[in-house]
């Protein structure tokens, strides 16, 4: 069920931290790509109902998980890191002591083979929601010499994880056909009319523009979903007359680096949001 069709949302009016304090454990910080809370809960209240299932196949330190059992729904998660697991299920449990009335669960496991390690879900899933991963080394803390006084730039929790067996190790064209595996595998998880919901956004490698929501567009249209939707999740917050930047330090020292080549690089202030469905009349 969609309960509206609004093509721009305003989730970025606080920061990641802000939205997570309290909410999550404070060690939750640590993973170095995290969805943001409100976008997860924006697009469960939109595309499912309570009591229904929810599933993320790179579910991290569970965020989709948690904003699930806040609105009253049923989750659950594959995590490929055993750390970001067990993060995962301590956040579930945190969610349940502050009185949330959804359950779920996490499983370890490669997301790859997602619909033999959810089998007894097959079939049942009212929506899934995930992201892909950017590599390796994604955005986590920095701190620059402006910050601290010292020459260099400092960086920590900016690693997903060091086992070569993670999706995130691999290049774009071992990436698009991993997460096309996965998104076949959700396939089969979901009900008939069901709905694949993914955040994604381009990124630089070089300074080249990859058109990454293109790709995994591609990647989910030959695993037989429909693109219904595509929407703005900002980033960044909406004042009364101004945009309040919320760009990180690896995305404005990239586009400061466009500037001195004399090209007209911005950073990024949304995540594309790309909502595909199942057809009723599944071929498979």
């Amino acid at each position: 069920m969609t309960k509206n069709t609004v093509s721009v949302w305003a989730t970025g009016q606080q920061q990641s931290r802000h939205q997570r304090r309290g909410r999550y454990l404070a060690e939750s910080m640590e993973h170095p790509a995290k969805m943001l809370p409100a976008i997860a809960a924006k697009v469960i209240d939109t595309y499912s109902e309570p009591g229904e299932l929810v599933v993320d196949p790179m579910c991290g330190i569970g965020t989709t998980l948690v904003e699930a059992a806040h609105l009253g729904r049923e989750s659950a998660g594959v995590e490929f890191e055993q750390r970001w697991a067990d993060l995962a299920r301590a956040n579930l449990a945190h969610a349940r002591r502050q009185g949330a009335p959804g359950t779920g669960k996490v499983v370890v496991g490669d997301a790859r083979a997602i619909s033999a390690l959810l089998s007894d879900a097959a079939g049942q899933a009212a929506l899934v929601l995930t992201s892909p991963p950017y590599g390796a080394a994604t955005h986590g803390h920095v701190r620059s010499s402006r910050d601290s006084g010292q020459p260099g730039v400092r960086k920590w929790n900016h690693l997903y994880s060091r086992d070569r067996g993670n999706l995130a190790h691999q290049g774009l064209p071992g990436l698009l056909e991993g997460f096309g595996r996965i998104l076949a595998g959700c396939v089969r998880l979901l009900r008939p009319g069901g709905v694949v919901a993914v955040t994604v956004r381009p990124y630089r490698e070089r300074g080249e523009l990859i058109d990454l929501p293109g790709q995994v567009q591609q990647a989910a249209e030959q695993v037989g979903l429909v693109l219904a939707d595509r929407i703005v999740c900002l980033l960044c917050g909406l004042g009364q007359d101004r945009l309040v930047n919320r760009a990180s330090f690896f995305q404005l020292h990239e586009a400061r680096k466009g500037w001195a080549r004399g090209l007209p690089i911005h950073a990024a202030a949304h995540e594309d949001l790309l909502i595909f469905r199942k057809p009723l009349a599944d071929p498979r």
